[in-house]
């Protein structure tokens, strides 16, 4: 079974964005003014791990698909959750980090049948409404594992972010609200100063703790999908507005790599647990 082939648009709906209405304590943390940046090029890294994840790009109609890795607008909508951004809200700081994926577990594809309006519903003037009955598709990723980096120069603005995902205003979900993340998206050394988008990928941990590891077999590569402006594929998944009535996505390239699988696991590490002060 294969997820229906994506074809290169530019109105996709957003992969991802936690909540649509802000709780009534709502505390979303003010946009910071650029500056205090450190030289050089600093990481961030996020886990994606859950039972299900769904990153579409070509969600429209009665079918919605899914990339085989989250999606950049998933990961924008991540963060932009975390720190408790409005759908209006500016995503020009959030959109501007270049992002890679390393996919430490592929997944398996899940189609699901959905089916809609069964039943009538009761009307204004004391009748029923009857409606016919809408078949949909929608694909998801079963128990997959992406370690995903967000690189950018400015290290305060980074270490905002690390510490709004330890402490996220709204709930975090994997592509759509119904995909929760299985092991918490803050990692205790996320935060990768004076590095690239590649190497931290690279050197990172393997998200799969050793104990499911088959056979004590891992293995040989992990594939990387890197956003590069010479990359061979277009993805249409660059944000420029989660708002409701203006939703609106750029294409950007990505480039497809491999590199070897990391020789340890991140449970055979010992890292810190506590969140971020």
């Amino acid at each position: 079974m294969s997820c229906p082939p994506i074809r290169n648009s530019l109105t996709s709906t957003p992969s991802a964005w936690a909540a649509s209405t802000p709780s009534a304590n709502w505390r979303a943390r003010p946009c910071r003014k650029r500056g205090d940046a450190v030289a050089g090029t600093h990481v961030l890294l996020l886990r994606c791990s859950g039972p299900l994840q769904s990153w579409g790009v070509e969600s429209l109609f009665t079918t919605r698909d899914t990339l085989r890795e989250p999606t950049k607008s998933g990961a924008v909508g991540l963060l932009a959750a975390a720190l408790g951004r409005p759908r209006g809200a500016d995503l020009a700081d959030l959109a501007a980090l270049k992002m890679g994926v390393r996919v430490d577990q592929e997944g398996t594809l899940l189609r699901d049948y959905h089916t809609a309006g069964q039943d009538g519903y009761a009307t204004s003037t004391g009748g029923v409404e009857w409606t016919n009955v809408i078949v949909t598709k929608r694909y998801y990723l079963q128990d997959a594992r992406f370690l995903v980096a967000l690189e950018g120069e400015d290290l305060s603005f980074l270490s905002d972010l690390q510490r709004a995902l330890a402490d996220p205003v709204w709930a975090l979900f994997l592509g759509r609200k119904a995909c929760v993340p299985g092991e918490p998206v803050w990692l205790a050394d996320g935060l990768q100063p004076e590095t690239r988008l590649e190497a931290a990928l690279r050197g990172y941990p393997w998200l799969v703790p050793a104990a499911r590891v088959r056979n004590g077999r891992r293995p040989e590569r992990l594939r990387l999908v890197l956003e590069d402006l010479q990359g061979e594929a277009i993805r249409p998944d660059q944000p420029i507005s989660f708002h409701e009535r203006d939703r609106r996505y750029a294409p950007r390239r990505v480039h497809t790599s491999w590199c070897p699988c990391p020789e340890r696991s991140l449970d055979e590490e010992v890292l810190p647990c506590s969140s971020p002060a």
